[in-house]
Parts: structure tokens; sequence; C-alpha cells
């Protein structure tokens, strides 16, 4: 075995542009001025909840607490230590709910307790489960606390449902979601494509599409920080059209299938810090929607500060998309940990000609890790290429800036995956910059390129292969 030590300066246009520091010093800090965390009242709502009592009854003890808080001009409901089974919890304008240190809510496995809300599921409009803690069209929400928030998912309740055999999937199971081409999950994707109105697409019980764990739906002014999230039935955070979000300080627990720790869909001004992630799937995805839905709502994800965040575990870092038919713009993440053997990249872009979108304007720096599986960035426009969907909406990727990331071990460094010339004219993959990079232990070449591709500047990158 060989160990081969080769430096890269290919700056085959332009080095790492001074536009990259300028953003950092400006459109950086101007984000991070607006984000601002909501105040509460001093006011203290306790709900009549009992550890001993039904998950009905507790369920609607704290939204009477929620809806009177509200209803008074806003405050604290608070959940004293112990745990408590429940089912869906609403929040409302101007109420922070506080689990404190030694609770737990428990989210019951009983289906009748989610009725069906407006939300979106894998980045498409539909009526569905009720995610366990939701709210719609509220301003002012907080969901913090030292307490756990408990999914209760498991091989035998909600995670069955995806369909795999090693998460408890079997012949005869009462709800399965399906596959993009049969099942339920085919039903929604061909609704969508169809244009069929979201009052029409309605699932729910019986149908296998499983609720997140916590769901804020065009709300504006939200934070969620310190709890502990775990074993969610899908996604575990998943703000839709939010704008001023924070999430600080959580600690997210989630193995199971789908199991993304953190995706702001559509939202504007949000800070992601002091995180932590053991997740299933990616630790935090950016999104925009999907196909048609997303295309006509057009709506992208700008404005996001991702900062001092440990991926534990996880097979995607940093990621944007899939559902990025909006578009993903001003992306500024540094100063993140990640060291996990089932970590596939750091930093992931995803997407294909059914999604369409621009996305641009995306700063990564500072970013130390341990081990990554295939590459340390990959930038993929042509992911699920056997997807069932109207093709045509051609993606594009510009102006990506990477700097200081180090990786001891990966197969690639940097991984693209352009179109081929038969769906675009030109590369939809340009202007990326890497500078002051180390990627170490690759098991084969630094960079690997793939369709069209152009403008990839590599400034004074280090990298060690064993051969």
């Amino acid at each position: 075995m060989r160990k081969v030590f080769q430096t890269l300066a290919l700056c085959l246009m332009l080095p790492l542009a001074a536009m990259a520091q300028d953003a950092w010093n400006t459109t950086y800090k101007e984000i991070s001025a607006r984000i601002v965390a909501p105040t509460f009242k001093d006011k203290v709502f306790k709900p009549s909840i009992k550890p001993s009592a039904s998950a009905k009854a507790n369920q609607k003890a704290i939204n009477a607490a929620i809806l009177k808080c509200s209803k008074s001009g806003g405050g604290k409901v608070v959940i004293p230590a112990g745990k408590y089974q429940t089912g869906a919890i609403t929040l409302r304008s101007n109420v922070n709910l506080v689990v404190e240190k030694g609770a737990e809510l428990v989210f019951a496995f009983d289906r009748d307790l989610y009725p069906n809300v407006e939300t979106r599921w894998e980045g498409l409009n539909i009526i569905n489960y009720q995610p366990c803690i939701y709210a719609v069209d509220a301003k002012n929400i907080g969901l913090t606390g030292e307490g756990i928030i408990n999914g209760n998912g498991s091989n035998e309740r909600w995670w069955y449902m995806k369909g795999n055999k090693r998460h408890g999937y079997h012949e005869g199971v009462d709800e399965w979601q399906g596959t993009d081409k049969v099942g339920n999950r085919a039903n929604l994707l061909k609704m969508a494509d169809a244009g069929v109105p979201t009052k029409e697409r309605v699932f729910g019980k019986g149908k296998g599409l499983r609720p997140q764990l916590v769901n804020f739906v065009r709300c504006e002014n939200a934070i969620i920080e310190g709890v502990e999230l775990r074993d969610s039935p899908f996604w575990v955070i998943h703000p839709l059209f939010c704008k001023n979000l924070t999430v600080k300080g959580v600690t997210i627990y989630n193995e199971g299938p789908n199991g993304d720790g953190c995706d702001p869909e559509s939202c504007e001004d949000v800070l992601i810090e002091n995180c932590t992630f053991h997740t299933g799937d990616d630790c935090i995805a950016l999104k925009s929607g999907r196909n048609a839905d997303g295309l006509k709502a057009n709506v992208p994800c700008k404005n996001i500060i991702i900062r001092n965040c440990k991926m534990a575990d996880g097979h995607g870092g940093v990621v944007i998309g899939s559902e990025i038919s909006g578009g993903v713009q001003n992306v500024f993440a540094e100063d993140c940990e990640m060291d996990s053997p089932n970590l596939d990249r750091v930093i992931r872009i995803k997407t294909n000609t059914c999604r369409g979108g621009i996305n641009e304007n995306i700063y990564v720096r500072n970013i130390r890790v341990g081990q990554c599986r295939e590459a340390v960035m990959r930038i993929n426009l042509v992911y699920e290429p056997k997807e069932i969907a109207e093709r045509g909406h051609i993606p594009t990727v510009r102006n990506v800036y990477v700097e200081n990331v180090t990786c001891k071990k990966s197969k690639y460094g940097i991984l693209l995956n352009g179109l081929e010339a038969k769906d675009s004219k030109e590369a939809q993959i340009y202007n990326i910059n890497v500078k002051n990079c180390k990627f170490g232990g690759l098991s084969d070449v630094p960079v690997y390129k793939t369709g069209l591709v152009k403008d990839i500047h590599l400034d004074n990158v280090t990298v060690s292969a064993d051969f």
C-alpha cells in the first residue's frame, strides 16, 4: 500500500473570488441580524395532565391550555417533570410550549389522535395525518425546555409503513406507503403531476404516509430550543413557508426511515446552531417543494445559517434537495463537525429535470470531518433518473464556495454529476470554488466529473490517497 500526497492548485479561471469573503462580511451579517428569537409573556399556564392519564385526555388538556394561553395574550404552557402520553398538539400564536427537564411527551400510536391537516409530504401538497406538534399561520411560537419530545416511532409503530423489512414491514401490515410506482405514495405523485387540488389529496389513516414530529406551516417568529427530539415517525423538524426561525441547542435521535433531522422547506431567514444530530437519513436538508407543486409555488428556501452543529450520525451532513423545485439561495454553513461511519457525503446537492430550480450562493467553511463513505462534496443533477414525472425542468447549481474543509477519509474529494448534452445545451453546474481544503485517505480520484460541468476552481487543495 502506498500513500500519495498531491497538492492541487487548479485555478482554471480565477481563484476563490473575493466575493465569497464579501458575502460572509455582508450578506451573512445582514441575515444574522434579521433573525431574532421571539419573546413571550411570563404568564404560565399549567395543563391538567397526569402520567397515568390516557393520551386522549392529556392531548385535550394540553391543547386547551395552549388555546387559553393564546387567547389571553400569550405566555408559557409548561409541561412539568413526568412521562405523559399524548396525541397531536397544535401550537398557537404567542405561546411557548416549555417541556421542562425530566418531562417527556410520548406521542401515542393511536391514529385517531392525528386528524388530517394541511401540510406537505416529501415536497408535495397533501391533507394528511397531523404532525405530532403542529402550527399553521401562527406568529411568535416556541418549543423549548430541557425535556424530551418522543415521536414513539419503532419497527412496531409507524416505521414499518415505509415498506422496509429491516424496519418491521411484512406482508399484511395495516398501512404501507407504497413506492413511487404503486400504492399511496405513487397516488400522491400522480395527483401532484396532474394538478389535482390539494383539498382532494386526502390521505391520513390507512394510507401509510407517516407524520412529521414537528411541522410549522406559514409561521413567523418561531424558536425551537433545548429540547431532545427522538424517534419521529418521519422527518423530525419540518418548517414549511416560515420566516424568522431559530433552531438552537436541539439534540435529535432518530434512526428510523426518512429520519431527516431538520428540513426547512421554502423558508426564509433561518438559523440552525449548536445542534447535535443522530439520524437515519440527512442531518439537515434544505427544500423548496417537489416537481409541479414546487414549481407552481416557486418559493425558494433562502437566507439560511447553519453553524456550530455536530453531525454524529447521518447519511448527509448539509444537504440541499432533492425536493428543491423552488430553488435555494444564500446558504451559509460554518464550524460544524461530522464523524460517522454512516456519513455518505458532507455537502450534497441533489436534484433532477423533474425538479428544476436555481440553487445559488452557497458558502461553506471550517468543517471538520472524520470520514465519509463517498465524497466530501457531491453535486448531482441526475438524482433518481427513473423518476416518473414531467421532465424538461432544467436545474442549476452555481456560485458554490467551499473553504477550509478537512476530511480524513473518503472515496472522492469532489463528485460532480452534470446533465448530459441531450438534456441541456449548457453546463448547469458552474462556478464551483474550493479553497484551502484537505481531503485525506482517498480511495479514488480527487475530482470525478460526469456530464456537463464548467468553471471548477481549486486553490490550495491538498489530497492524500491510499492505493
